[in-house]
């Protein structure tokens, strides 16, 4: 079969039928950028203390004594999870005994907290953390939140690859924004931390399966030089969006119900682009669907205002394609020669570490010094020069060196924060930011770089594989996260070790670089690295 972005050359480039489908695509991804970090308010910890029963009868002195002190950051601060004795402190009280003159309280027996916790209204109002008490002993539910829905993710990458190979990229890009909607709404309703966690799972595998799907037919739509924006300044920036969205949403609605509740609904909006968004024709080729590619592309043409060739797919041309799509593609496809084998396993690492770095850094904005919905603010925005230095590099410069060096540079600069020192917080603060623009970079390229190795038969299973695979990495970020609880540069020393080591593999993977998309897995066995 002749190379499919000849056959459609007529078309153009960034037509009105391209721009259409350039924005519309790019605007379904803004969801996905609020939802995928929401977490970060949503399950946020504030500070919190052992709450002591008003009709305890203590005295004002006893009642500010109640709860020990312990070292946190070299300062003295009350215990989140102990208190003294409540029985002891209510004799002392009735003997007219003062703390500290008439009792030694490193001596009174600490007990924990029997009677809940007073939590801090400053950031949040409510999260589900202080809804259902996910503290001291139940505080390794808050990790598992997000983790789950990173779960979610993981099963919503390889499913989504699969499901839309087989039934089309459109069905599943609709039918996956239902589900990341019509779950994240139910969530409003959660009665337990279970029910909730369950929800946040299924939004999860939405979520993923809708960014993937709108990826892979965003780049078998449009034509080679609007294919690399698409995958940067389209998909990247307008996720950028969404998640920039996110403080500003949280910052005014800040109890976590109305907020959830403020990030499904925008999901509503998207039903009528049905009737916009086309199927791939690339896909339905792949498939034998010969008539139904030549009426999208024929409408496309149309709306172009350009004249098509009376038959754009020769029948006898791509009598081959048709033959080869008889087959069944699985899975196993994707290890199936030595050379798509370790292509396959360098983006599986790939994939991981980038998400390890990339979601570990956006957890981390609540544990920067300052105030969390800027720090969270910061961390999106400095996406959006990312992805658009991605952009150039796509441009310009082969795909290999472009990945290896935003790997180096995130990676470096993480590994160079533990020497700062602990005085200067804006420069550890610009330092991660830097980290973050790095890591954020190789998200872009690794997106276009992965669809560019794959052929068109197995290209959304092998996208959907991969992004499966760094779903290992976002389900370990939340942890990579709470190790700064032990040592608060030991997430950066790993966050950056890692990145590098992953910039070094990077040499290894074929070029793409200037080579026509694949059609099948022949064709893609001549991409030499």
């Amino acid at each position: 079969m002749r190379d499919y972005d000849e056959l459609i050359a007529f078309l153009g480039e960034w037509g009105p039928f391209q721009r259409l489908i350039f924005f519309l695509l790019s605007a379904s991804i803004i969801p996905n950028g609020f939802n995928g970090m929401s977490a970060v308010f949503l399950a946020g910890t504030p500070e919190h203390r052992c709450r002591v029963p008003a009709g305890a009868n203590l005295s004002a002195e006893w009642l500010n004594a109640s709860i020990p002190l312990e070292e946190h950051d070299g300062r003295q601060v009350p215990s989140r999870c102990r208190r003294y004795r409540l029985e002891a402190l209510v004799n002392f009280s009735a003997l007219d005994l003062r703390p500290g003159r008439d009792v030694n309280l490193s001596q009174v027996e600490q007990e924990k907290c029997l009677d809940g916790w007073e939590y801090s209204r400053d950031p949040f109002l409510s999260t589900v953390v202080t809804e259902w008490n996910l503290v001291c002993d139940n505080d390794w539910k808050s990790p598992l939140t997000t983790s789950l829905f990173f779960v979610g993710v993981l099963i919503g990458s390889f499913i989504s690859g699969l499901l839309s190979d087989k039934f089309g990229r459109k069905n599943v890009l609709f039918a996956t924004m239902g589900i990341q909607t019509g779950f994240g709404f139910l969530q409003v309703f959660s009665t337990s931390w279970e029910m909730f966690s369950v929800l946040f799972l299924i939004v999860g595998m939405g979520q993923i399966s809708n960014y993937v799907a709108a990826f892979v037919l965003g780049t078998e739509i449009l034509g080679k030089s609007v294919r690399i924006i698409y995958c940067t300044l389209g998909v990247c920036i307008f996720y950028a969006f969404g998640y920039m969205l996110l403080p500003l949403c949280a910052y005014f609605f800040r109890d976590w119900r109305t907020l959830l509740l403020t990030l499904t609904l925008p999901g509503l909006l998207y039903i009528p682009l049905w009737w916009f968004i086309p199927e791939s024709p690339r896909w339905l080729l792949s498939q034998g669907r010969i008539q139904e590619a030549e009426a999208i592309v024929q409408k496309a043409a149309r709306k172009n205002g350009v004249q098509a060739p009376e038959v754009i797919f020769d029948s006898v041309e791509l009598q081959d394609l048709n033959s080869q799509n008889q087959q069944s593609y699985s899975v196993l496809d994707l290890v199936r020669t030595p050379n798509i084998r370790s292509i396959t396993i360098m983006s599986v690492i790939l994939w991981m570490v980038i998400s390890i770095g990339y979601f570990g850094l956006s957890l981390d904005t609540p544990n920067l010094h300052g105030d969390i919905y800027v720090n969270c603010f910061l961390s999106a925005v400095i996406e959006v020069p990312a992805y658009t230095v991605s952009w150039l590099l796509l441009q310009n410069l082969p795909r290999r060196y472009s990945m290896a060096g935003v790997l180096f540079l995130g990676g470096c600069v993480l590994l160079f924060t533990q020497l700062v020192p602990a005085s200067l917080h804006l420069l550890s603060i610009v330092l991660v930011m830097i980290g973050k623009f790095g890591i954020t970079a190789s998200f872009a390229i690794v997106y276009v770089y992965t669809a560019e190795l794959y052929p068109t038969v197995v290209r959304n299973m092998g996208v959907g594989a991969s992004s499966m695979a760094s779903r290992f990495g976002s389900i370990l970020s939340p942890y990579f996260v709470y190790l700064g609880a032990y040592d608060r540069f030991l997430p950066y020393i790993l966050m950056g070790s890692l990145t590098v080591l992953t910039g070094i593999l990077t040499l290894f993977l074929p070029e793409s670089y200037g080579t026509p998309l694949p059609e099948t897995i022949e064709q893609m066995l001549r991409v030499k690295g």
